[in-house]
Parts: C-alpha cells; structure tokens; sequence
C-alpha cells in the first residue's frame, strides 16, 4: 500500500553480519532488521531449534498450556526484575498492553476515573493509535486525528520539568497513573537516558504511586552491554516491554510485570498468535545463546570500538558531523546543523560502499549491528562510512 518508503535494494539471503541482493551484491548489515536480528542472520542454533520445533508444532492456541511459552517466561522472570509474562507479536503491541495495563491500575488501585499517562517528546512507542498517540513525534500522528487522549508530554531528560509537573499537575498528583519511558530514545535520535533523571523519576514515582514502565523494545536483550537497557542507571522499572531482539528476528514482544502490579485477569487481554510454540523456541534459543556465548562482553568490547571510530570520524568531516551518542551496540552518529545533509543521504551512499545503516529522524545516522558482529566487522563499518560520506561531498 505503499506505506514504506524502500531502498533500491532487495535482500534476499543474509550469514551472520553480511547480507546479499538479488544481483549478488555483499552488504555488511548494521541494521540487523532494525535492532532484531540479535544473533545476525542465518544463525546455527535458530536454524537447528527452529528446524526441530517445526517438526513438533508451530501454534496452538492459548486456550492450552505451552510449554516453549513457560520456559520462555521463565527465563525472562528469572533473568530480569519482573514475575510475569503476557506474550504478543511486537512492540506496538506490547506497549498497547502497558497501556491497558496502566489504566487498569488507575482505576483499581488509584480510583482515578480519567487518568494520565507521562510520555517524553521524541518518543517512539509504535504505530496503533494508541501507541502513536503517546509518541512524541508529530509526524507520526498527522492525519490519525482524533488520537486517543490521556497522554501528557515532558522533555526527556528534563529533571526539573518533571519534577515541576508530577508535583504540580493538580497537585499532588492524583490523576497520573503511570509514566511510560525509553530508557534510550532510539527513532527519537539515539538519545541515552540520563541517571539522575531516571533517578529522580523512580523517587517521584514511589513517592506518588504511579506506575513506571520502560519501553525497552529496542534496549532489551543486550543492545546497550546489559541485558536490559535499565540496568544502565541502574532503575527497576515496575514494568517493561520487550520485541525486536527477542526473537532474534521472528516476530514476538512481551509485557512484564512485577508481581504486585499482575493486575490483568482471565478475558482482559489477548492475542491469538502472542507467545505460539514457534515464535516462544526462537525466544528461548535467543535468550540462551546471549548467556551461553558471553554476548554482553561482545557488545561492550564492540560498542566502544565502534563509539571510537564514529569519534574519529566527527573529526575526519567536521563540517559534516557533530556529535555521536549511544550504548553498546546502538550508536548515533550526528549530523551538523549547518550541513545540508541529511541521515538518508548518508544512508543512501552507505549502500553504494556496500553498508547498510538506518536514520534515526533527520539528522541522526543509526547502527545497530548484530551482537555477535567482530573487531574487524566494526573497523569496515567505519571505513566504509568514511568513503559513503567523502563520496556524497564530492
């Protein structure tokens, strides 16, 4: 329908961090399907399980009790903060679950008729109209107007906005149910949260009795060097979504919960392919290599290899560049406000120097690499978005 605009460009196979097109061209992909394909493409431990699982079953419904479901659960409980799982099939859907989560909350354990849910400007939390209604990003709300009300917006990172607005918006807070949150920005600019910010937000939160949920969608599953994106601060959210690298490139997101907030009963949420045998087994497989094959040290090791190089490279085009921001395996690389560049222009001659990388809004060059991507594969991603930039100024 035309709702994505495409790169000249048409995949068709993919081996660990390399892929190649349909005229037999070889890419190094520091997309990785947009923070998904965690174990890069083709991995030999998705293949064998998946092969395997498909030979048992691929989906029953959740009428029944499925076991690749449980362990799944499982291992996410007893790697993280949470007690509970719901299983869906992204991010957006998660989120929405969150949502339904919160105002549930409000409700029964707040007694709030019309809550309000803080989001930050420069948010991304999906594409439903509820979940693009607490994005912070206009251009993604235009023309899907009337959005669904009960989103109010604070400045990222902002300490004292926030502080000001929890305390004084119909002070003391009775309306606020819950604040949902990146704690990385990622389609906002690669943007990291700040401690002290996520700090003071947790204080406020406790102090008032509302509901902190983390967005870690594109955090989660070691992109930033840990497991979880809140590990960075370190904050405990109350709740965190979950997609993208979980599934390792397979569609599946999650919602979880701590036990006091497992406010969800039978027939208040549900989804008819969330948390199926096969989307579960390549979750499982996910979560299993990053332990089994020391993933985090990868991410740390190879994140601030790649953090040195886009440093080196904002000096190389000073004129060109500014700045560069992120954690781990999602970096940005800034484009200067006075060039007349833009990150798609960037993006588009990465590919005629065979790499693949993904903006992030206007002025912001993603790279968000599989986690098993080497040394030597972080040196060519930096040469070879040296030449894509000398290419488009000459």
């Amino acid at each position: 329908m035309g709702t994505y605009t495409r790169l000249p460009l048409q995949i068709v196979r993919g081996k660990g961090c390399w892929v190649w097109d349909s005229e037999g061209r070889c890419f190094l992909d520091a997309v990785a399907g947009i923070a998904s394909c965690t174990l890069g493409h083709s991995d030999k431990a998705l293949r064998r399980t998946l092969t395997r699982q498909l030979k048992n079953i691929q989906h029953v419904s959740n009428l029944y009790q499925i076991s690749e479901q449980e362990q799944l659960a499982h291992w996410l409980a007893e790697n993280s903060c949470a007690d509970k799982v719901f299983f869906c099939n992204s991010g957006a859907e998660a989120n929405e679950a969150a949502i339904k989560l919160a105002r549930k909350y409000a409700h029964k354990v707040k007694g709030i008729e019309r809550p309000k849910i803080l989001v930050a400007n420069k948010s991304f939390h999906g594409r439903t109209l509820a979940t693009v209604s607490a994005t912070g990003q206009f251009q993604y709300q235009r023309d899907f107007e009337p959005l669904v009300d009960g989103f109010h917006f604070f400045p990222y990172n902002d300490i004292d906005y926030f502080s000001n607005l929890v305390n004084n918006l119909e002070s003391p807070a009775p309306n606020i149910a819950a604040v949902l949150i990146e704690p990385l920005q990622g389609e906002g600019g690669v943007i990291p949260g700040d401690k002290s910010f996520f700090n003071r937000i947790k204080e406020l939160c406790i102090k008032h009795k509302i509901l902190l949920i983390f967005d870690e969608v594109q955090t989660g599953m070691g992109r930033t060097g840990t497991l979880w994106g809140y590990e960075q601060f370190p904050v405990e959210p109350d709740a965190f979504t979950l997609a993208k690298g979980l599934g390792g490139g397979h569609p599946i997101g999650a919602l979880l919960v701590k036990n006091e907030f497992n406010l969800f009963e039978a027939g208040d949420h549900a989804s008819t392919f969330g948390g199926n045998p096969f989307a579960c087994k390549a979750g499982l497989t996910v979560s299993q290599e990053i332990k089994n094959r020391k993933i985090l040290n990868n991410v740390i090791e190879r994140g601030k290899e790649l953090q040195e190089g886009l440093d080196y490279l904002v000096k190389k085009f000073p004129n060109t560049l500014e700045a560069t921001r992120g954690v781990g395996l999602i970096q940005g690389l800034v484009l200067s406000k006075d060039s007349n560049l833009t990150a798609q222009d960037i993006t588009l001659s990465a590919i005629n120097s065979k790499l693949l990388v993904v903006p992030a809004g206007k002025k912001v060059v993603r790279m968000v690499p599989p986690l098993i991507i080497n040394k030597n594969e972080i040196s060519k991603i930096i040469n070879r978005l040296s030449l894509a930039i000398k290419q488009i100024k000459s």
